[in-house]
């Protein structure tokens, strides 16, 4: 029998070597057609009296990543066709069904009376790990990239392959519950040590080493199927039981303030599943799955966190009218911390880097910082000395502007005021390659008004960073009236040439991320001049979703600086562009206190000289004009005050053309600054409550706080028709 993404061979000795290679593919996917030929080959090898038992590894690089998402999309489509057809009771028998055919599956595989190996020949996640676990035996080939894993958490489901059941039977409860529950991956040596790979080999003699482990006897039967069994990590009413599930409660509650329901669903799993047989545990998996799959927090982060983002890593905004380019050679204006970060990542992807700045002393600065990255790298045993080597021979350290001359792509990374940034402009424009492109990484000032300086302004781009920049994956292209389509692109592709993911976004003070996550913490002042205990501001922004509290992150971005583009902002647009109140609060914060933030280790937060445990400003209460009894706030209207300033605000950038499609906002809003992730980001968040429900909240939180709450015209329009985001502006499709 032949297969589309398998090929099964069986040598002289009765074993079946399965090879997994989905043709045109550079990865396997777990999709419908896998799986149902997978099913076909275990009934196939089974019956087979000559196959004496089965090999199963990858003819690509990695095994797999796991399964392709747009599968479980289609699932939910399907499920609410069947449910306006069928009825609910139809709808959700052929959703369980359908959803638990690979589990199925891999039982068989487990019980079919030969032994299987996996042979993981490199990365293998989710249900491509699942897969490994339902196999009798796993042998690896020695390779330090390899990670094993279940991450299906982080886009708002759980393993539903039966890997909520086998892992907790391999290794103690509580360890296999820090990796469902965060979707950390494993090197080959925790999983050695975990017992969960038996051997690791040399690539070569990888399937040798596999199918040696049948020839010398290895059983087809799995640990829970033999009589006896024991958990590794002890019954759940036992003593070691009692301090693994109180604590993990616990510890799920204070990370995920039950935003979660695939978090809830792992707890609930692993905990049920552990006190009955493994068949019965497999089904209580598969009925959490499917209940999982209708939530709307796993349709949210799907969306956003896997088919949007990947689409939009795949140009999906790209102008295809341009051909493909690739920045050989980039200068960055500015060695400070910003432009030295930058640097760093370019000059990690491969790209020669130039950083400027005013003296040679500044720039080393900046190429001292590269080092120092790297150099933490090495300490963990993440880089070798001779990455090290390499990444800092890529980059060049000098207050030459003529070193710009040969360069793809130059980034201005100087200070947020426009009269440097002119200078710098001036210094520049000469030097410049004529097919050049100059990008701007302001956060705030317009690309329209900085454009002026140039001859040329179809060659001038936004690019905006978020700090870290080694660690923040999303970058803010801005384009301007003027800016041309060859700008775009290469901006484009640089960002993918770095591995960032981009959002493409039209001209407007602050821009998309700023715009939105500058009334996060706008808010979190608002509520200190209520007289919102601080402490009470921070827990709920994070029970919201958030990952910290407005204070918190006001001081990660320099209370200095927010002081400074708020009377940057009343200096442009007037006096009323600006909440004065808050302004007299950073003015006393900055100016008399000299609380800049984590910077100088004072802001709203005191921060230790050595180590964590930074504590909220003891004198902070003496500065607000009242002190409201905590007692006696509603704390799930503080929750959705913050979410709701960042969503109203997100669909003004929609209104005001600066956001043309919600991929972007949605991406944009959980990458740049962090918009709780479980509702699919700012635009999902209006959609998935419903647009007229969400009009009818801010109406509520604008007659009690004010204007900022105010609902714009197109959403209120949208309210009237029922329409979503989505529905009207449909994302256009990245071409094949």
């Amino acid at each position: 029998m032949t297969y589309q993404n398998f090929k099964v061979e069986t040598d002289a000795d009765g074993i079946a070597l399965v090879t997994w290679d989905i043709p045109g593919k550079s990865m396997n996917v777990l999709d419908t057609t896998t799986i149902d030929e997978l099913g076909k080959i275990v009934a196939q090898t089974t019956a087979d009296a000559a196959v004496k038992g089965v090999v199963v590894t990858s003819g690509k690089e990695a095994f797999s990543a796991g399964a392709d998402l747009s599968m479980l999309e289609g699932m939910s489509h399907q499920y609410a066709a069947a449910l306006k057809s069928k009825g609910e009771e139809a709808a959700n028998q052929m959703l369980f069904d359908e959803s638990r055919k690979l589990s199925q599956t891999l039982r068989t595989i487990e019980t079919c009376g030969k032994p299987w190996v996996a042979a993981i020949n490199g990365l293998a996640l989710g249900g491509a790990f699942e897969l490994t676990l339902a196999c009798h035996y796993r042998v690896a080939a020695d390779n330090p990239k390899t990670r094993l894993g279940l991450p299906e958490v982080k886009v708002g489901l759980f393993p539903g392959g039966g890997g909520t059941q086998r892992l907790p039977r391999l290794m103690p409860a509580a360890d296999a519950l820090q990796l469902l529950l965060k979707g950390d991956q494993m090197t080959l040596a925790k999983a050695k040590a975990a017992n969960i790979v038996g051997a690791i080999v040399p690539a070569a003699d990888l399937i040798a080493t596999a199918k040696q482990w049948i020839k010398d006897g290895g059983k087809a039967v799995a640990p829970w199927d033999v009589k006896g069994f024991k958990l590794p990590g002890g019954a759940v009413y036992s003593a070691a039981g009692m301090n693994v599930f109180p604590p993990a409660n616990a510890l799920y509650r204070s990370q995920t303030y039950d935003n979660y329901p695939a978090a809830r669903a792992i707890m609930s799993c692993v905990y049920e599943g552990l006190l009955v047989n493994i068949d019965n545990a497999l089904r209580i998996e598969s009925r959490y799955f499917a209940k999982i799959l209708r939530s709307k927090e796993a349709a949210a982060m799907i969306r956003s966190l896997f088919l949007s983002m990947q689409e939009l890593n795949k140009g999906a905004r790209r102008p295809q009218n341009v051909p493909p380019t690739k920045v050989k050679k980039l200068a960055i204006i500015g060695a400070g911390f910003m432009g030295a970060s930058v640097g760093y990542v370019s000059a990690k992807a491969g790209i020669d880097v130039v950083l400027i700045d005013r003296d040679q002393e500044s720039a080393d600065k900046g190429k001292a910082h590269a080092k120092s990255v790297i150099d933490g790298l090495i300490a963990k045993g993440r880089a070798k000395d001779a990455d090290r080597d390499a990444l800092l021979a890529r980059i060049t350290a000098t207050p030459d502007y003529n070193a710009i001359s040969d360069c793809d792509l130059v980034i201005e990374a100087v200070f947020e005021d426009r009269k440097v940034k002119a200078e710098t402009y001036a210094k520049a424009q000469p030097l410049l390659r004529k097919d050049a492109i100059f990008a701007s990484n302001t956060s705030t000032l317009p690309i329209n008004s900085l454009a002026e300086e140039w001859k040329d302004q179809s060659r001038f781009i936004g690019i905006h960073f978020f700090s870290p920049v080694e660690k923040m994956m999303l970058v803010e292209i801005i384009v301007g009236k003027n800016t041309g389509d060859v700008a775009l692109a290469t901006a484009l592709d640089y960002v993918r040439q770095i591995s960032k993911t981009p959002i493409v976004v039209n001209d407007s003070r602050g821009f998309f991320a700023n715009r939105c996550v500058l009334r996060f913490t706008a808010e979190g002042l608002e509520m200190l001049m209520e007289g919102v205990p601080p402490a009470m501001i921070e827990n709920t922004a994070k029970m919201a979703g958030m990952p910290v509290g407005p204070l918190s992150l006001s001081d990660e971005v320099a209370l200095d600086l927010v002081l400074k583009i708020m009377k940057a902002t009343e200096a442009d647009l007037g006096a009323n562009a600006v909440d004065q109140q808050q302004k007299k609060l950073l003015v006393e914060m900055v100016e008399k206190q000299g609380r800049f933030g984590r910077k100088n280790g004072k802001g709203f937060y005191d921060y230790p000289e050595k180590g964590k445990g930074k504590s909220l400003w003891s004198e902070l209460s003496s500065l607000q004009p009242k002190h409201l009894d905590p007692d006696t706030l509603d704390v799930e209207e503080l929750k959705q005050r913050f979410l709701v300033a960042q969503a109203v605000e997100a669909a003004r950038t929609v209104e005001d053309h600066v956001i043309t499609d919600p991929r972007e906002a949605d991406v944009g809003s959980i990458l740049g600054f962090g918009f709780a992730p479980f509702t699919g980001g700012t635009l999902s968040y209006i959609d998935f409550m419903g647009t007229k429900n969400f009009v009818a909240l801010c109406h509520k939180l604008e007659a009690k706080y004010g204007s900022r709450f105010t609902p714009p015209k197109l959403l209120v329009e949208m309210a009237e028709k029922g329409e979503t985001f989505y529905g009207r502006f449909p994302p256009k499709k990245v071409a094949a």
